[in-house]
């Protein structure tokens, strides 16, 4: 194995274990965070190490016989998450930048989403599928504002090369694109919703429907759920900070990487004060939400077609 081989594979595992104990931490924040802003006391911020540690720990309840789908959801949901990780740059290059391009990248985070469909359709309950079907709704409009942005960068980049894409490549040759401003701020208004917090937790919606997708999960596989809940804070976050602001740098991998868990962290400070000061949406409210930044984002991308 070469020096460059085992540098990109050592590269990809740092991710991987950053976004495993990172989340949880992140997590751990916005709890005591959106307390403090509703004035309570909450939780420890070490609090989500325990709960996963005490779900991973429960015995797995199964009714009956299980279909092979919902066994897997949970598990493939993590598996596809974590892969994303090793594609996005957190405080160093994009690791696995030669073995996949963004076509890849927007597949692999749809299959994130998928996941939890699956597994929700596989468990049957009526909560469960209403759950899904508000999920399904939210991932036609949400996820194709990603992949906007992404085709913006890969416009302006003319490449579909990760390192190239996510790089800043929102900014033209160093200019500030008009499209590049306007999926910006659609990004930032949508990473609520991408992140599945209030007041876009409408699948889970845990004082409504049960919390929905999970609610015939238990033990080890809701514990694999909701920490896949925890790394999409994380890696979303990562996407958000690659495409629009990956600046500041060094050839010192160790100031990159606490550089970049700032930036994240100034994210996960506004996911918190959002979540902490709205009341959940409504599914209907939520859908017209998603429509006006779907429109804005086509208006960004038909000006990076005509090089705003």
């Amino acid at each position: 194995m070469d020096a460059r081989l085992a540098a990109m594979i050592g590269y990809a595992i740092l991710n991987v274990i950053l976004v495993l104990l990172v989340a949880p931490l992140f997590e751990g924040v916005v709890r005591k965070l959106t307390a403090k802003i509703q004035s309570r006391q909450g939780p420890p911020l070490r609090q989500p190490y325990y709960d996963l540690l005490k779900l991973l720990g429960k015995e797995d309840l199964e009714s009956g016989e299980v279909p092979g789908m919902q066994r897997a959801a949970a598990s493939a949901a993590l598996v596809v998450i974590l892969s994303v990780a090793t594609l996005v740059p957190m405080g160093g290059p994009a690791p696995l930048h030669e073995a996949a391009d963004v076509i890849l990248l927007i597949y692999l985070i749809t299959l994130c989403g998928i996941s939890t469909l699956l597994g929700a359709l596989a468990a049957g309950s009526t909560y469960s599928l209403l759950g899904m079907s508000r999920e399904m709704m939210t991932m036609m409009i949400l996820e194709p504002l990603l992949a906007v942005a992404i085709v913006i960068g890969a416009v302006h980049t003319h490449s579909l090369r990760l390192p190239t894409v996510l790089n800043g490549s929102a900014y033209a040759e160093g200019a500030v694109p008009l499209a590049g401003l306007l999926m910006a701020l659609v990004l930032l208004l949508a990473l609520q919703a991408f992140v599945g917090r209030v007041p876009f937790d409408i699948s889970e919606a845990e004082t409504e429907i049960m919390e929905g997708p999970f609610i015939e999960y238990s033990g080890a596989k809701l514990a694999l759920f909701k920490y896949v809940r925890m790394a999409k804070l994380v890696v979303y976050s990562a996407l958000f900070v690659a495409l629009f602001v990956p600046w500041g740098n060094t050839w010192f991998y160790p100031a990159n990487l606490v550089l970049f868990l700032g930036k994240v962290f100034v994210l996960v400070l506004i996911v918190t004060v959002v979540g902490a000061t709205h009341a959940r949406y409504r599914i209907d409210q939520a859908l017209r939400y998603y429509a006006g930044l779907f429109a804005a984002a086509m208006v960004a991308l038909v000006l990076a077609v005509f090089g705003y």
